[in-house]
């Protein structure tokens, strides 16, 4: 039986200046064979919007997830929103991707929102596209095979709206935009940073003052990947051994944090931990090197930056990820649990450590557990497959 294909998304918002509510919505829908997102754009601003779009995205997934036709989301799409009085257009417009896991094909329907850039080992592919009359409606419905690594970027029109009447007179014209994906892309992108560089470009262009809301979301086809990472030693020492092994055993790259984990991997794998030196980060500490492991770093501190990072990259609003260059740590590990992994496994021991007992250090046991607990619902958040295990 053919390996299913893991389908990772990403998706940043800029709100409209002087709005707390976003007029764009992504809602997404992990099912067994198939990956749902839909970006929705609901007409004008604020309040109106946001619940206009709220409505058209819940709408769709629900509908497609229990197997309706494409045809009958969009007539009841058109029966339960209004026509602007006054523009007469529809209230919201609509993308939608399905991507299957077993045989890659890809759907894509695309209803008055800005054209999906596909990107194909860095270089954008034409499509075709059918014209359908769908309830007074024209919509464009694709069907193409995907391939691992392609990258699929979805946008409101916010985007070719960026720039407009003052950085550029025109805006942000769609052949501009795939020009500068194509120079920003790398093999290595996850969905959400190859989304967050293309919003990034947005907030420029509109030099902190976004004149519409401004939405991209992107889907990247990608195959299994695991990564394993092992924090704290066993409460019962006599299971050093059966631990390791069991760790080391596990498919994937390896992680190893805290200082006590790492002289019990250096004994178990019979090499030297090699500390560096260099203090990349001042309140990061440095990580070191055993023959073995693919990353070893010092434990609570560090994990602790991991998951604000975490909490900072699953924010559809936060486009800062220093993370991706940085080579300290955390930001080593984020690379390795954001980008790299799909499915996760986090072995937590629960001995005591006596450096933490120091009452001028503020960590202890339920520190940690709670942090590891914490990364865990993070990493689901972005659909990676976790499993935690204690010790």
């Amino acid at each position: 039986m053919m390996e299913k294909l893991y389908m990772e998304s990403g998706w940043l918002s800029l709100n409209k200046m002087g709005e707390e509510l976003c007029g764009d919505r992504v809602e997404c829908i992990n099912l067994e064979n198939c990956y749902l997102m839909v970006l929705a754009d609901g007409l004008g601003s604020g309040v109106k919007a946001n619940i206009l779009s709220t409505l058209t995205s819940k709408i769709i997934s629900t509908m497609l997830a229990n197997d309706m036709t494409i045809e009958e989301c969009v007539e009841t799409i058109a029966n339960t929103l209004p026509v602007c009085s006054q523009r007469q257009v529809a209230y919201s417009t609509f993308t939608i991707l399905q991507a299957f896991k077993t045989t890659g094909e890809v759907i894509i329907t695309q209803f008055d929102n800005p054209q999906v850039i596909i990107l194909r080992d860095g270089k954008s592919i034409p499509y075709p596209m059918e014209e359908r009359v769908i309830a007074g409606k024209k919509i464009q419905i694709t069907h193409f095979q995907g391939q691992v690594g392609d990258l699929l970027l979805m946008m409101s029109d916010g985007t070719i709206h960026a720039g407009v009447g003052t950085v550029l007179n025109f805006g942000w014209q769609l052949p501009e935009i795939i020009e500068y994906a194509q120079r920003k892309y790398k093999p290595d992108l996850s969905a959400r940073s190859m989304a967050g560089i293309i919003c990034d470009a947005c907030r420029d262009l509109y030099m902190d003052m976004p004149g519409d809301d401004t939405t991209v979301a992107a889907l990247r086809i990608r195959r299994h990947r695991e990564v394993n990472l092992m924090i704290g030693p066993p409460v019962d020492p006599a299971q050093d051994e059966e631990i390791c092994r069991d760790f080391f055993a596990l498919p994937g790259k390896h992680i190893v944090c805290g200082g006590t984990t790492s002289t019990l991997v250096s004994r178990y794998l019979g090499q030297p931990v090699n500390p560096s030196i260099d203090y990349i980060d001042p309140k990061i500490p440095p990580i070191a090197f055993i023959k073995g492991v693919d990353l070893v770093t010092e434990g609570v501190i560090t994990l602790g930056r991991v998951v604000e990072l975490a909490q900072k990259f699953v924010s559809s609003q936060d486009t800062d990820t220093p993370w991706r260059t940085s080579k300290d740590g955390a930001s080593l590990i984020a690379r390795l649990l954001f980008e790299e992994a799909t499915k996760v496994e986090l072995y937590v021991g629960r001995a005591i450590n006596p450096a933490h007992q120091n009452p001028n250090l503020p960590l202890n046991l339920s520190l940690k557990l709670r942090l590891m607990e914490d990364l865990a619902a993070l990493l689901e958040k972005m659909d990676k497959r976790v499993s935690l295990r204690y010790y």
